[in-house]
């Protein structure tokens, strides 16, 4: 039996939209984070040393990072579903976009996340003063540019392919709505992207996803 520690409000949710996908029983072992740190719980440590979600247990296989649990899962249960066949066009393109959703969308969005901490959070007034203009600097001069920069590229790749991989919806979108349900929530992403909102529609309408949601619980990227 595959169990996923699921931890709330994370990339978890879309390896349980993944096996939902593919149909397989699965267990869910559930972990919250701090209110105050919105770290993972210690007991993650159990699982896997780095004490991050998302983590699976296939028999005696634990498996880490989204990306990887995504690969394995389909090369493991997908009888050739949610993959382009081997060789082709689209399968190259899909196994660019299973790496650029965390190597190239994610670490943007990160570093908004925590420049917007570090410009609100509690601190010393004359303190919190040099660590907002730090924030709204680096924001600026860096991030926004570069979050722009992602959502065009994006946007104009969906007006090329129906999904991001070629015609047929792959684990590739699976492993793009994490960062894109951030974007939407926190990267000024709206109807001015009309593809990408689009896109963020049809996932949320699949059957899966719904089944996912249901099970997984709680999910405020959807907010």
């Amino acid at each position: 039996m595959i169990v996923v520690h699921h931890l709330n409000n994370s990339r978890s949710q879309r390896v349980l939209w993944m096996l939902e996908e593919l149909g397989l029983d699965y267990e869910i072992r559930r972990y919250e984070r701090n209110a105050k740190t919105m770290l993972a719980p210690p007991e993650l440590k159990q699982v896997h040393p780095l004490g991050k979600s998302p983590v699976i247990t296939d028999g005696p296989l634990t498996l880490a990072e989204s990306g990887a649990i995504i690969e394995y899962l389909v090369g493991r249960y997908g009888a050739g579903r949610l993959a382009p066949a081997a060789g082709t066009l689209e399968h190259v393109r899909y196994l660019y976009w299973l790496h650029y959703a965390e190597g190239s969308m994610m670490p943007p969005l990160l570093m908004r996340l925590v420049f917007n901490r570090l410009a609100n959070g509690p601190m010393p007034f004359f303190i919190k003063l040099i660590a907002r203009k730090i924030a709204q600097t680096a924001n600026d001069t860096f991030v926004e540019p570069n979050l722009k920069l992602h959502l065009d590229y994006l946007e104009g790749e969906l007006g090329n392919n129906e999904w991001f991989a070629g015609k047929e919806f792959s684990a590739a979108d699976i492993q793009m709505s994490f960062p894109l349900e951030a974007a939407r929530q926190r990267a000024g992403l709206n109807e001015s992207r009309p593809r990408l909102m689009n896109f963020l529609q049809r996932i949320h309408g699949r059957p899966a996803y719904l089944k996912a949601l249901e099970r997984g619980g709680k999910y405020d990227l959807l907010k």
